[in-house]
């Protein structure tokens, strides 16, 4: 099968086949960073997720045997118009300015990014199916294939409504977005959906419940492992948070717990690097709470972690907590439970998919601060529980959560929509 995915807003793809180490963080939307691998250094981790799916589903889909094409707007004049990556073909959008923007100023560009695809497409190769990712690739590919028979699939990866509910002021997507994922709802075959929570999100904004799979996100369990070197640590127990360093990832929340969690250290991993940690107005923010709350000596922010380098992390932690306002996916969970640790989160969106509580965690109901505290305190002191908790978990993502159970369940859906749309014969 032809496949086409779309990712219009920025370009990093062509970078993701080798080494995933360009990853996007949804809860924040916030896309106008300089990439570093101009500078030839990997990104941190809470830039990549995103586009490490795509990257990963691509290869996976290449692997089965379909033809793959990958569609990014070209950000940087050194680029080259189309590369191959891991036996797929990234090609690359010469529409808008040579440089990365913030997502709602790509907006504009929208109809001339369809029209190209569209010319593109008009050629020797044409996808059956395209697969539309993030609302402004989702809304380039609807308007690509609007006069042709080739069905939409369009995965969000998250929702400015429900961004905008669980975030409040700090919710900083364009004011736009929200109006035109309404509008590509109503334009896609079907939408693939990461977490249960986001399929009554879709189906409350107007799709039909047959019109939306959930398809959640793999691990790469070669990558992710109990097995290797982990970060050098001291004797005091571990808690490790990694997310975005931005309002909203709930590292005020934890810093709040830890005056229940006695001799214990919260590593927050996230943000740029360390070295430029001291101008970062949230990690100023973070820092003054924990001098408030009486838990400075227990509280590090370690900056951003490249990608390859989070398995030694989360080897190094006895718990993983993630506690943020918003969650679509569930990745970081699921990482660490890949590498054999327990993770204790709030009880929302692909946190409450992926961690099976009293199973491979604990599951504490959003914004029960006190409750988080008292989980975390007991948990780390019962040396068993978090034993059989770390191995219920890599079982979990080895049996569920590989990408090569999410590539299969892409084809199953692909070749659905395809014989949907496909005329019948005579």
């Amino acid at each position: 099968m032809r496949v086409g995915l779309v990712c219009a807003h920025t370009g990093a793809l062509g970078h993701l086949g080798s080494d995933p180490a360009d990853q996007h963080d949804p809860a924040t939307d916030q896309h106008d960073r300089r990439s570093d691998r101009r500078r030839g250094g990997g990104r941190p981790a809470e830039q990549v997720g995103t586009h490490q799916h795509i990257a990963q589903v691509a290869a996976e889909l290449t692997a089965r045997g379909h033809d793959v094409r990958v569609y990014e707007r070209r950000d940087h004049p050194d680029l080259s118009p189309a590369t191959e990556v891991a036996g797929y073909r990234v090609e690359r959008v010469p529409v808008g300015p040579a440089d990365r923007i913030p997502t709602g100023e790509l907006v504009p560009y929208v109809p001339e990014i369809g029209r190209w695809l569209t010319d593109r497409w008009a050629g020797e190769w044409a996808p059956e199916v395209v697969h539309g990712h993030f609302w402004v690739g989702g809304l380039a590919a609807a308007n690509a294939v609007r006069e042709t028979d080739i069905p939409v699939v369009q995965t969000f990866h998250s929702l400015g409504v429900e961004q905008l509910r669980h975030l409040g002021d700090a919710y900083s997507g364009p004011g736009e977005r929200i109006p035109l994922e309404l509008a590509l709802t109503r334009a896609v075959d079907m939408a693939v959906a990461q977490c249960t929570d986001e399929v009554d999100e879709l189906t409350r904004m107007g799709l039909q419940r047959a019109a939306v799979a959930v398809v959640p996100a793999g691990v790469d369990t070669a990558r992710f492992t109990p097995e290797g070197e982990a970060e050098e640590r001291g004797r005091r127990p571990r808690i490790l948070s990694v997310g975005g360093l931005a309002p909203g990832h709930g590292q005020d929340d934890l810093i709040r717990a830890m005056r229940l969690v006695s001799d214990a250290e919260l590593v927050i991993a996230g943000g740029p690097a360390e070295a430029s940690l001291a101008d970062h107005a949230e990690a100023r923010r973070l820092r003054q709470l924990a001098d408030r709350a009486g838990v400075a000596g227990q509280v590090r922010i370690v900056g951003g972690v490249p990608h390859d380098q989070l398995p030694s992390w989360y080897r190094s932690a006895d718990l993983v907590a993630c506690t943020p306002r918003y969650a679509s996916a569930g990745r970081i969970p699921l990482e660490a439970m890949a590498c054999g640790v327990p993770v204790v989160g709030y009880s929302l969106g692909g946190i409450t998919d992926t961690v099976v509580d009293e199973v491979t965690g604990r599951l504490v109901p959003p914004g029960d601060v006190h409750g988080l505290g008292v989980t975390l305190r007991r948990l780390l002191a019962n040396d068993a529980e978090r034993f059989a908790y770390g191995h219920a978990a890599v079982d979990r993502v080895r049996c569920s959560y590989t990408w090569d159970r999410t590539a299969g369940a892409l084809e199953r859906l692909y070749e659905r929509v395809v014989r949907r749309r496909r005329p019948v014969e005579v």
